[in-house]
């Protein structure tokens, strides 16, 4: 058998052992349009949170203190995730939270008690309340937003 031809089918079969990268879970239609809240001022998000809800591992929650860096322990979609990292607003209600990546304010209630955060890719998607229990009001006004920004409200997890 020729060199070439040997080259050829060695580098075919090298390929299909190939690692590749696992597709990106996305948990809401990145079809429907996603609006971030556009005067949302940054030191709203100042201060302790607890995640109340979130999407994909099985997991109870979380916390986030947002100060000049952002101190984190937030249950993701590949589990929970501990770190500390610059806030940086890019934009009105938008957010790059180092280690995480970007996120968008979706709504926030007008006492700063509740607030959403997701993501245009869907990746990313969970509930943050001031105190441990969210009332049941304001739980069905942040399903109310994650539908309408696309999100599978049927795969939220409330902690």
């Amino acid at each position: 058998m020729p060199f070439v031809i040997r080259l050829v089918l060695v580098a075919a079969l090298l390929a299909g052992c190939s690692h590749k990268p696992a597709p990106q879970v996305s948990f809401r239609d990145p079809t429907r349009p996603i609006y971030s809240l556009a005067g949302f001022d940054s030191a709203r998000l100042s201060g302790a949170w607890h995640q109340v809800a979130g999407f994909g591992a099985k997991c109870s929650g979380g916390v986030i203190d947002v100060a000049a860096l952002a101190h984190f322990d937030l249950c993701l979609p590949e589990g929970q995730r501990q770190g500390r990292g610059a806030m940086v607003a890019t934009k009105p209600g938008r957010f790059d939270l180092q280690g995480i990546g970007p996120l968008w304010v979706l709504w926030a209630d007008a006492d700063d008690r509740t607030v959403v955060l997701g993501t245009p890719s869907g990746a990313y998607g969970f509930i943050l309340n001031r105190d441990p229990s969210l009332p049941s009001d304001r739980l069905n006004a942040a399903r109310d937003i994650l539908a309408f920004d696309g999100y599978d409200v049927g795969q939220l997890d409330v902690y």
